[in-house]
């Protein structure tokens, strides 16, 4: 028969004295004592169960990087907007600045991207045609005008009209534009001056650049001595001067239009629209000379 002769912090120690097969054994035996949960300790279990759940949630959805793939024309006021977005709503965003056409065939060869901004409608209307953006999601977001530059310390302005002396004002420099194949301020550009009836005075002078903030590079280093691109980005670059502006009824309107990539599966992705078309970003883009359109 066991004897009790000790209990401590929930454990028991008991002596005790038994026969084993015929011979007496005496030793000591430690009893565990288990403490049931109370109503009260539930309770706590329940709360941390649901504090973490609601914390957690928001956590993962900014976890996710935006991927943004936009025109090279919008980066000073893109940079601007997108730190206010990550400081407002916690969201981090990486940005593809590049030509619209480069973009538009990256997201056709299935790179990662959330949003597309392009330079014109023709980029966009591509993946369009392709299922490649989220046609709900698409808007036009800005506009813009373009110019004709000159380094900072040339003299003299030229008047833009129908069979303008732009050839001459060239010497024998040559015309920075972007690449006219596909870039959209190339494009707009050789429209501009084929409607003027100049394009095939200087259609064998041109300085072809990657995208348009690369031929606003050549002009500022005195590279070349004429240079068309978007009034956006002669304002961003000291190093430049507007000489002159082509009327809107020369080219396409130049628009800027916005949407969500197909396969993005980023939570984030739609409010990001939404931010770039509400209050908050309009004096960003209206500082930089854009239109917004809405």
């Amino acid at each position: 028969m066991a004897t009790w002769v000790l209990k401590k912090s929930g454990l028991s120690v008991a002596s005790y004295s038994k026969e084993y097969d015929g011979f007496p054994v005496r030793g000591t035996m430690m009893v565990c004592r288990v403490r049931l949960p109370t109503p009260c300790d539930l309770l706590v279990l329940v709360l941390l169960v649901l504090s973490s759940s609601v914390w957690s949630t928001p956590a993962t959805a900014q976890g996710q990087k935006l991927i943004v793939f936009a025109a090279a024309s919008l980066k000073d006021a893109l940079d601007e907007a997108n730190a206010i977005y990550q400081r407002e709503k916690g969201q981090q965003t990486a940005t593809s600045y590049a030509a619209s056409s480069t973009l538009a065939k990256q997201i056709e060869a299935a790179a990662p991207a959330d949003i597309f901004i392009s330079a014109d409608l023709d980029w966009m209307d591509y993946l369009a045609k392709r299922n490649l953006i989220k046609p709900e999601t698409r808007t036009n977001l800005l506009g813009n005008r373009l110019v004709l530059i000159a380094p900072v310390a040339s003299a003299g302005r030229l008047d833009i009209a129908p069979n303008f002396p732009l050839a001459r004002a060239l010497g024998k420099g040559r015309l920075a534009i972007a690449d006219p194949s596909g870039v959209p301020a190339g494009r707009y550009a050789k429209a501009a001056l084929e409607s003027l009836g100049v394009w095939a005075s200087v259609a064998n002078r041109l300085a072809p650049a990657e995208n348009v903030r690369a031929a606003l590079a050549l002009v500022s280093r005195g590279e070349a001595p004429l240079g068309i691109v978007y009034q956006t980005d002669a304002d961003s670059d000291k190093g430049v001067q507007i000489v002159g502006t082509f009327p809107d009824d020369t080219h396409p309107p130049i628009i800027y239009p916005i949407a969500v990539v197909a396969a993005s599966t980023n939570p984030g992705a739609p409010d990001y629209v939404a931010f770039l078309r509400s209050p908050t970003t309009r004096p960003i883009f209206e500082k930089q000379g854009f239109r917004v359109l809405q």
